[in-house]
């Protein structure tokens, strides 16, 4: 299943739609995931001070890739040849020939997704409206075909859950694992990661993004492991936490039933219309009943779909309420520094009447 070139176009008509509402004008779009989510160009740029390329979305209808010339055969598969624009060599004084062509003196520009050096050399092109938010607030609502997707890459991380678990045996290293992860993901139909896997074993747990280091597993420790990777460009993001050995200690049992009673009593309340930092204080209400909410160090959870990090973010100060459509993580957890941390994580759709957990 892979996103049709009509949805592209009429996410772009959406967003000419927000344009002309607000009397703003065209829209230039550098983040890459909202530049792929418009498009279908480059979903990843080569590297953080490296960009493929830019949008500019017009209220007038006319939208134009502007690249460089090593993306141009990969710009023709999804853009009419004729708004590509190819830049090399000094592209901003190539930048200034092709607004005046175009008769582009304004451009709206989101300030979160543009750096400094960008802003100070477009501002001699142009005249700049900082916008916010134009694109995101689009994203947060999955299509059906989106939601296809995504249930599809999670069901992939339940699969390669399922054909790990076996391989959590003594005198595997947090490396070795996290090297099995990626080659279940991949051998089973994952384009990518989600992100670089997360492993940590006994204390290394209480790191709520633990790097994969040389520890090895021994019988009596606890692993934790968040993991995630996408399908049609989708994103999956699910942490468990495993005990080595037949007999869990009372006091992972413990700590374990805390975490999934807080999750639970979170996931029970979604539906649409609620404030989405009520799902959060639910979560921590029931850790305050036990005494440990000073473990609880993160958020509940987040959007996700084209990245593994979107709007919304499910935290104690979110602001918004959670619509039909939106895909969230809930994933409360408790870390001990001299002990380990449990955390457990599922994928949740907004869906009419309530959730659905992916």
């Amino acid at each position: 299943m892979t996103i049709s070139p009509a949805t592209y176009e009429q996410r772009r008509e959406n967003v000419r739609k927000r344009l002309k509402d607000r009397g703003l004008p065209p829209l230039l779009v550098n983040f890459a995931a909202n530049r792929y989510y418009l498009s279908g160009f480059e979903l990843h740029d080569p590297q953080c001070n490296e960009t493929a390329g830019w949008l500019i979305i017009c209220p007038d209808g006319r939208d134009f890739l502007l690249t460089d010339p090593r993306y141009l055969d990969a710009a023709r598969r999804v853009w009419n040849e004729e708004d590509i624009f190819i830049y090399s060599g000094r592209k901003y004084d190539l930048f200034r020939d092709f607004f005046k062509l175009n008769s582009i003196s304004e451009l709206s520009y989101d300030p979160k997704s543009i750096s400094l050096f960008e802003h100070e050399k477009l501002k001699e092109l142009c005249n700049l409206k900082a916008v916010s938010g134009l694109i995101e607030d689009l994203r947060l609502i999955k299509d059906e075909t989106e939601i296809r997707l995504m249930e599809e890459s999670c069901a992939l991380n339940h699969k390669v859950y399922e054909l790990l678990q076996p391989k959590l045996v003594e005198g595997r290293t947090e490396a070795e694992i996290s090297w099995d992860v990626e080659q279940l993901f991949r051998n089973n139909g994952a384009t990518e990661l989600s992100f670089p896997t997360i492993v940590g074993i006994g204390p290394n747990a209480a790191l709520p993004h633990a790097i994969p280091g040389n520890d090895k597993l021994k019988d009596g420790d606890l692993v934790l492991i968040d993991m995630g990777g996408r399908m049609g460009d989708y994103c999956s993001d699910q942490t468990r936490t495993f005990w080595v050995g037949d007999k869990p200690s009372d006091r992972f049992l413990k700590v374990k039933e805390q975490v999934q009673e807080a999750q639970m009593e979170a996931i029970k309340i979604l539906r649409p219309g609620l404030p989405i930092q009520h799902a959060y204080h639910t979560a921590r209400n029931v850790f305050e009943k036990y005494g440990v909410e000073k473990h609880f160090t993160h958020s509940l959870g987040h959007g996700i779909g084209l990245e593994t990090h979107e709007q919304p973010s499910v935290s104690p100060v979110a602001s918004g309420q959670l619509k039909p459509g939106m895909i969230i993580t809930v994933e409360p957890g408790l870390y001990y520094s001299d002990w380990g941390g449990i955390r457990w994580e599922y994928m949740v759709l907004i869906t009419e009447d309530g959730h659905k957990i992916l």
